[in-house]
């Protein structure tokens, strides 16, 4: 070896691979199946991580007031979507594939729980926040367009689009590659 090769940072370097490269890229996706399988299964129990959703929920009626009253009322569920879609692009954009992963996984959660509150639409059993003073966001969304009657399909495929969101999270080893 000379001087030359000593000094000479232009080599790219290589990272040895271990055995467990393929198992932990895996590890990930191995915690977020039991939580989404829960998520799924208890579609409607109100857990904790519903507490930080309404905070996010209620904020996005504040933000969205300015628009007039139905994306007023849109911006609960709205903001819902949007702020784990920034987390989201944030982490892709920074190459995280793990921070991807968790936040798909809010992001699904956060589907299921609005799936919950537009199929109860026409029945209004859920509790609002502000009792008996407060209207129910999904009943006026959906009669405004004329789809009340269809609270229930239009849950079930929120519902669907979270568990996409679900096994996008736990399948996204297979889509990003290092």
């Amino acid at each position: 070896m000379n001087e030359r090769d000593l000094f000479d940072n232009s080599k790219p370097e290589t990272i040895p691979i271990s055995s467990y490269e393929p198992i932990k890229r895996w590890i990930p996706s191995l915690i977020i199946l039991p939580l989404a399988l829960y998520f799924a299964l208890t579609r409607g129990h109100y857990g904790i991580i519903d507490n930080a959703d309404l905070v996010i929920h209620e904020a996005g009626h504040f933000f969205f007031s300015f628009f007039g009253k139905y994306i007023y009322t849109l911006g609960g569920a709205l903001m819902q979507v949007l702020l784990p879609s920034f987390i989201l692009w944030y982490f892709l954009s920074n190459y995280y594939k793990t921070g991807m992963q968790f936040t798909l996984l809010w992001l699904g959660q956060n589907f299921i729980n609005i799936s919950v509150y537009a199929a109860d639409a026409r029945s209004q059993s859920l509790p609002l926040l502000g009792g008996n003073s407060v209207y129910h966001d999904w009943h006026y969304l959906l009669n405004e367009i004329n789809l009340l009657e269809y609270d229930h399909e239009i849950g079930y495929i929120i519902y669907a689009i979270g568990l996409l969101i679900f096994l996008l999270a736990i399948f996204l080893p297979l889509i990003i590659r290092d």
